[in-house]
């Protein structure tokens, strides 16, 4: 299965690049995952550039209204998708003006990171690293500890 993670503006600080190659070096050992970004601008424009990217595939917004998985429920979710045989999944963070009340009800799925509200950069970390901890858990990997 193929992820695309779409982000408004590229990571900007050193220490976020160093983090997100960490857990992205880690997740592509399990996954195909890209990295996606669209420009800062108008709200509609953006908004216009994610669904285009994304397409007819399933698109997952990030949003502090969301619905919060654990991380076990997150793999067992991921299992289910990959067993469906589908082919991509896009997962959508917003940048400083979030996502837009008309575009969040297009949004086939909204998962939250957390119940605060996440800088874009430090969402799209955990994101990664969340997902990298859903491959170890399916694979029955140490990292994980519950």
């Amino acid at each position: 299965m193929q992820w695309s993670i779409i982000t408004v503006g590229k990571p900007g600080h050193p220490w976020v690049k160093e983090a997100l190659n960490l857990y992205w070096r880690r997740l592509c050992h399990y996954a195909r995952v890209e990295h996606i970004t669209i420009k800062e601008g108008p709200l509609e424009k953006v908004e216009q550039q994610i669904q285009a990217a994304c397409g007819k595939d399933l698109l997952i917004m990030l949003d502090e209204r969301g619905r919060s998985l654990r991380s076990v429920e997150m793999a067992g979710w991921i299992q289910r998708e990959e067993v469906s045989g589908r082919r991509r999944i896009c997962l959508v963070i917003g940048g400083a003006d979030g996502h837009s009340a008309g575009f969040r009800e297009k949004a086939q799925v909204c998962w939250s990171l957390s119940d605060l509200t996440l800088q874009h950069d430090i969402a799209l970390i955990v994101l990664v690293e969340q997902l990298y901890r859903a491959y170890s858990i399916l694979r029955g990997e140490p990292y994980h500890r519950e």
